[in-house]
């Protein structure tokens, strides 16, 4: 099957997508109102966590459906197959090896999938609390 939109209409579309997700913020508010503090975003860690709390050594990453190949949800394109095989390869290989470097450095390591926050945001949210306060415990030992 051949995409529907041109090129540059693709290109387009491509371009406009953020660096930081409606579901990114939403987590971000949720987390702030509980009183943590946090970076986004942080280039000075390895893999560039969406969220860190480095007091607490905990790194969260909120992985696209998309993006990250997500077994139940992740599509290939019908376009350009080859490509975008490698591409979701490739990015599955770096989220273990940004694994692994945590698991490593004795860090606490998050992953949530796109879909678990839009299934069950306050569920997930709570998963997520309950990670950061034992992190929390466990750093002040």
């Amino acid at each position: 099957m051949v995409d529907t939109v041109s090129k540059e209409k693709r290109s387009e579309m491509m371009g406009k997508i953020k660096a930081t997700s409606k579901l990114e913020n939403k987590v971000s508010k949720a987390l702030w109102h509980k009183g943590y503090r946090f970076r986004k975003n942080d280039r000075s860690l390895f893999g560039t966590p969406d969220i860190s709390i480095k007091k607490y050594k905990v790194v969260i990453f909120i992985d696209s459906c998309y993006w990250h190949a997500c077994p139940i949800h992740g599509k290939i394109p019908k376009s350009n197959v080859e490509f975008w095989e490698n591409k979701f390869s490739k990015n599955k290989a770096r989220d273990k090896r940004v694994n692994a470097y945590y698991r490593q450095m004795n860090w606490n390591i998050l992953r949530i999938w796109e879909h678990e926050l839009k299934d069950d945001f306050w569920g997930t949210m709570n998963n997520l609390l309950q990670f950061v306060h034992e992190s929390k415990l466990a750093n002040e030992r």
